[in-house]
């Protein structure tokens, strides 16, 4: 075990290495930032000014050898447009975003496992095929166009919700449904698919001929089983949901990282984007490695040498 987490430990730094990498060359790919954060009135000499303030003057390379070098240390920069550190600033923004990516993948959960498995008992049932038409709508339907719907209606129509901002229970109500909804529909038709074919396997015949209650069959012995899978776009869904609530997180004005990303995207502020990125890639692989560790308690065949 010792050594399985030394070997992931050393490839999770590569690839904090190459995430690292890759969004500074891609970013300093797009453009000036002076072009966008100086006023149109600037004169050459201000925004070569600017450049060389901010470092942008100098080769690539040194460039990048001076953020690696401070993000060694916890130092990212400060925000061009907000003048404070950037680490701080994504940090401040990772409560709310957290807080409705564990609300949608709750939801997901809560709906998607208990209907999966009960449209796998009774394939073919009317049950069955309801959950495999909101499946395939809740995967096809565009998140934008989900969380226009969802405002028109419950919002502007009924009243029944805020749309936009962040407070109590009701704020979070529509962007959870927005956001959890495609994670609700797949997390439903891989735990129908997983419990199909375990609901095959020669074990459960033996327990059920041995007498084993239905309930305890179901539960106990197929769903652990049929478990692995589902935990595994569970764990990964968490980290996809927390960095792709952008679209969720700008329909309802929802003050979360990803909207800070979204927008210092716009602005080419360079620090902000480079730790959105890098603290989505250290949750990934921390997450990764979670679930790896939970097969093993999950299932003792599992076991890592």
């Amino acid at each position: 075990m010792i050594a399985f987490l030394v070997r992931r430990a050393i490839g999770a730094v590569w690839v904090i290495v190459g995430v690292a990498v890759a969004v500074f060359l891609i970013l300093h790919l797009t453009g000036d930032p002076a072009a966008v954060m100086m006023p149109p009135e600037a004169t050459t000499q201000q925004i070569a000014e600017f450049r060389h303030n901010q470092g942008f003057d100098r080769p690539l390379w040194v460039q990048f050898g001076t953020f690696a070098w401070a993000a060694l240390h916890g130092d990212f920069g400060n925000s061009l447009r907000h003048g404070e550190p950037a680490l701080g600033l994504a940090l401040e923004r990772v409560p709310a975003s957290l807080e409705l990516a564990l609300a949608a993948l709750g939801l997901a959960v809560v709906v998607a496992v208990p209907i999966g498995v009960l449209a796998a008992v009774r394939r073919n049932s009317w049950l069955d095929l309801a959950a495999r038409i909101f499946a395939l709508v809740g995967q096809s339907a565009p998140v934008y166009w989900m969380g226009i719907m969802l405002i028109l209606l419950f919002g502007v129509q009924l009243g029944w919700f805020p749309v936009s901002g962040i407070g109590g229970l009701k704020h979070l109500v529509l962007p959870t449904i927005t956001l959890g909804l495609f994670t609700m529909a797949q997390l439903m038709r891989l735990t129908r698919a997983s419990m199909l074919d375990v609901l095959k396997s020669d074990f459960l015949r033996t327990a059920r001929a041995k007498g084993v209650r239905p309930l305890r069959l179901l539960w106990h012995h197929a769903l652990r089983n049929a478990w692995l899978p589902v935990i595994t776009v569970i764990a990964t869904e968490l980290v996809t949901l927390f960095s792709q609530a952008v679209i969720t997180e700008t329909i309802y004005s929802w003050p979360g990282v990803a909207r800070l990303a979204v927008q210092a995207i716009v602005d080419r502020d360079y620090p902000i984007v480079e730790v959105v990125v890098i603290l989505a890639a250290l949750a990934f692989v921390a997450i990764n490695l979670l679930t790896d560790l939970f097969y093993a308690a999950l299932d003792p065949r599992i076991r890592y040498e």
